[in-house]
């Protein structure tokens, strides 16, 4: 059964929980948040529930989970140690946060995106840590450019994904040392409770991994041009300042950021491609600004620190 069948149970199950934190709540803010193949979100008042996707595995997201729980200062904690069932699906509850207003990037909180980023990796990875899910994501985006056959568009995708080394295409172990890991940074991925600071959201990902990943979007969208430079140097400060062990002090990003921003290039390339031609529409401008960096990327050798992983 697909989430969307799900969203008047779904809806059920978050009322429940919310007036069980709350038995005077008010009910006046509900509605759905997000409806993709790969999560469903709700929430009622402050209280969030969501469908995790159809593939998603119990022990890995109850491992998530308990990261999540041990790290609030750095994840937001759910509001249950273990995913619910609903009708096969696994269910998993948050307190409501306010994200970041996608309407005003200028108060993007970049010094807060890095400052958490470097906490998370600065936390000892435990044994028990799944693996950081990342360039397995990545690769199911570019598997699903299938979907549009021969479009124009495709081709230059795929080409700077296969110059990738095997570690970004999950084909091979990631590099270490190993962090705790995200897995799936974007800005749509901090909240706010009421009297807190910002927090990061979606532990699906979360993982032991190479931390220098969770870097790449920011970077991918600076070198496609989608990020101020003012906005990327705020982050990078930030990251830098307060002790991220993915890069040097002082040293070039670069050498280390460019196999992930690559990656993460081509992830969203092929996403916008593959939706803009199931919604029949042609690519607008941020989609050809991807499609042409993945051309760039295509033309010029990863770096030579990571010839090595290829």
């Amino acid at each position: 059964m697909t989430a969307t069948a799900l969203l008047p149970e779904l809806a059920a199950r978050a009322e429940g929980i919310a007036h069980t934190r709350a038995p005077a709540c008010s009910c006046e803010a509900t509605g759905v948040l997000a409806d993709r193949p790969d999560g469903t979100v709700v929430r009622h008042a402050d209280t969030v529930a969501k469908a995790h996707a159809p593939d998603a595995d119990a022990a890995g997201l109850t491992r998530r989970l308990a990261l999540a729980s041990r790290h609030p200062d750095v994840l937001l904690p759910p509001l249950g140690p273990a995913p619910a069932d609903l009708r096969g699906r696994l269910v998993t509850f948050w307190p409501y946060g306010s994200p970041v207003d996608p309407d005003d990037p200028g108060a993007a909180p970049w010094e807060a995106v890095g400052t958490l980023l470097a906490r998370l990796h600065r936390t000892p990875v435990p044994e028990s840590a799944p693996v950081m899910r990342g360039p397995l994501k990545a690769a199911r985006a570019v598997a699903g450019l299938r979907a549009v056959g021969d479009h124009p568009a495709a081709a230059p995708v795929r080409d700077a994904w296969a110059a990738l080394p095997a570690w970004a295409r999950a084909q091979a172990p990631m590099p270490g040392p190993a962090a705790l890991c995200h897995g799936d940074l974007h800005l749509g991925q901090l909240v706010r409770t009421p009297g807190a600071p910002w927090r990061l959201i979606d532990v699906d990902d979360l993982g032991s991994g190479t931390p220098a990943w969770d870097l790449g979007r920011p970077a991918a969208w600076f070198a496609c041009g989608l990020l101020a430079p003012r906005d990327w140097e705020r982050f990078l400060d930030a990251y830098r300042a307060a002790g991220g062990p993915a890069l040097d002090a002082a040293g070039d990003p670069w050498t280390v950021l460019d196999v992930p921003a690559r990656a993460l290039t081509v992830q969203t390339a092929a996403r916008t491609v593959t939706k803009a031609v199931a919604d029949g529409r042609p690519l607008d401008e941020v989609d050809h600004a991807l499609v042409d960096a993945c051309r760039r990327m295509a033309a010029v050798p990863v770096g030579p620190a990571h010839e090595s992983t290829k």
